[in-house]
């Protein structure tokens, strides 16, 4: 068996191949894992010489894609214990047992919905059920094959069932705002995926008092929680306010 301490191409060199145009302007508010807000759209739009039809010929008949990509908003430092939100950003664990962003390599692997493909004047492929953020440097595309990749019954460690979801409530100003808008029906079920994950840190946990603000398309969406005479938790959308490109977090 060969040493791997000194085994060749220890080390390699990578390119984009698309970067992806995303839902999300901002990191925060972003689903923690692909699929959870499914109104969530992007086009991954392909870069030269990747930009190619024969690229992506056969392509049409196959319904999900893996995305390798590059959080390239993370920092480039790393540390072998992280804190999973999913664990109340308390309990510490290795980052090979986590989906952390703040990975040796800074890799992330997402599973998407191909909706259609556009090979006019280059190559985009439309998205949807995404957890990008926008700008998103994407390195390779292969189809998702469900008789060889879904494993029901497979061990989940810490995450073994989806998150909680809560309620998501909208005053008369912001339900004014989605019903002058054309996609207004789309964008509301987007909020309420998002919202509806808690998308605060996790130590804001409970009843907090702050009005957060999530940017989506091409509005912030100021919101809090609601109180009530109830213990559980709820978040109301008190504001949708266009989103200037100074405001991108």
């Amino acid at each position: 068996m060969q040493d791997t301490d000194s085994a060749p191409d220890a080390t390699f060199t990578m390119q984009a191949i698309g970067r992806i145009a995303s839902d999300y302007p901002d990191k925060f508010g972003i689903p923690r894992q692909p699929g959870l807000a499914d109104e969530a759209r992007a086009v991954l739009r392909m870069l030269p010489p990747f930009d190619e039809p024969h690229a992506v010929r056969g392509l049409e008949g196959v319904s999900h894609l893996w995305l390798t990509f590059v959080f390239h908003r993370s920092p480039e430092r790393w540390t072998p214990l992280v804190r999973p939100p999913r664990l109340g950003g308390n309990a510490r664990l290795g980052v090979f047992a986590t989906r952390s962003t703040h990975r040796p390599n800074r890799l992330g692997l997402s599973l998407v919905e191909l909706v259609k493909i556009e090979t006019r004047g280059g190559v985009r492929l439309h998205l949807r059920g995404h957890d990008l953020v926008d700008g998103t440097p994407v390195l390779d595309i292969k189809p998702y094959l469900p008789w060889a990749e879904s494993r029901p019954d497979a061990g989940a460690g810490f995450a073994p069932a989806p998150p909680t979801r809560y309620r998501v409530n909208f005053n008369d100003a912001a339900e004014g705002h989605l019903a002058r808008r054309e996609d207004g029906a789309s964008l509301r079920r987007l909020i309420e995926q998002v919202l509806a994950q808690d998308p605060r840190p996790a130590y804001r946990g409970g009843h907090d008092a702050r009005r957060y603000g999530v940017a989506l398309r091409d509005v912030d969406v100021r919101f809090r929680v609601q109180h009530d005479t109830t213990r559980e938790i709820a978040f109301e959308v008190v504001e949708i306010v266009p989103l200037a490109a100074a405001d991108v977090r």
